[in-house]
């Protein structure tokens, strides 16, 4: 039986600016990666916590990658103890899927040790449970996209219906993350129950323009259709430079420009020759603005979820080789 396993989950991007709680993009510039050790104690439990932070909670329910873990145990081996290894390399509150990498690792990890692994869709809703820690009722956008990796829709959620979808080849992604912090929760506490017509009409209009442009590869439609009528307009409070933002964007040839998740983090596509430009301009915006602003960029096909190692050490040992260190 394994002892110890190490699986890392990139950052992705929630809604993809038009597809709000139906799309989800991973984001590998930037991955969470957890190891996951058996231990005599039943249950899990965290371990060493490193990266961008040094200390997260240790209670189940208060901790996105521990809660994974524990939805995974209870479902296909109770009785079994695991530690967990926790490196955040994804920045928490950003809009960049902080809390479903760091579940979506867990869960891949621990199912590593498992007698009889889960294939990695079958997670999905493992990970989802972690990621409820962070708002409740859980959205899937960011789990869907760091586990699968690519852009995915979540077509239905019960029976869950989730499928990655094509993406056109020459292009890039680029992200900002302004150092600010927005929770998921009161984000999404910000959005009207209720839409005009005009307005769903044209959200759907754009939503089935964007996906038929990825997918027949046609950047006329990508471009028309990569506009969020219905989330952002309600969210600009929470960063009111992201106007001079898109403008600098667009004006450097982006095709569409963002909130990633709920952000404060912002993201654009772009044809790959225009990445630089892009990122230039945006860089630009947010320094004219005063709001000093982390640069990312990564390919629109990223990957997901991957199992890095696994071990036949035992416990015991590992735990002396970590002290040793």
């Amino acid at each position: 039986m394994p002892q110890m396993a190490t699986a890392s989950a990139p950052a992705s991007i929630g809604n993809v600016g038009v597809g709000y709680d139906v799309l989800g993009l991973a984001f590998d510039a930037v991955r969470d990666t957890i190891t996951a050790r058996r231990v005599d104690r039943p249950g899990v439990h965290l371990g060493q916590v490193s990266g961008l932070t040094d200390s997260l909670p240790a209670e189940v329910h208060k901790n996105c990658a521990l809660a994974a873990a524990h939805a995974l145990i209870a479902s296909q081996a109770p009785g079994l103890g695991v530690e967990l290894d926790i490196h955040k390399g994804v920045p928490m509150s950003a809009g960049m899927g902080g809390s479903a990498a760091s579940a979506v690792a867990a869960a891949a990890a621990v199912n590593a040790l498992l007698e009889t692994p889960l294939e990695t869709p079958d997670l999905l809703l493992h990970a989802i449970e972690g990621e409820r820690v962070s708002a409740d009722p859980p959205p899937w956008d960011n789990v869907m996209a760091s586990l699968l990796g690519g852009l995915v829709i979540a077509a239905r959620l019960d029976p869950p219906l989730i499928r990655r979808l094509p993406l056109p080849e020459g292009y890039a992604c680029v992200l900002f993350h302004p150092n600010r912090k927005i929770e998921t929760q009161m984000a999404r506490e910000l959005l009207s129950e209720t839409v005009s017509h005009a307005v769903a009409v044209e959200h759907g209009r754009n939503l089935a323009g964007f996906l038929a442009g990825c997918a027949l590869g046609d950047e006329a439609l990508i471009e028309a259709g990569l506009q969020d009528i219905l989330v952002e307009p309600q969210r600009l409070p929470l960063l009111p430079e992201l106007a001079g933002v898109q403008s600098a964007a667009i004006g450097a040839g982006a095709l569409g420009c963002s909130f990633s998740g709920s952000g404060p983090s912002v993201f654009a596509w772009c044809r790959a020759a225009d990445k630089t430009a892009v990122r230039d301009a945006m860089a630009r915006a947010f320094a004219d603005a005063d709001c000093e602003a982390r640069a990312y960029d990564a390919p629109i096909l990223s990957d997901g979820v991957t199992v890095e190692r696994v071990s036949d050490t035992p416990v015991h040992e590992s735990l002396q080789e970590k002290a040793a260190s």
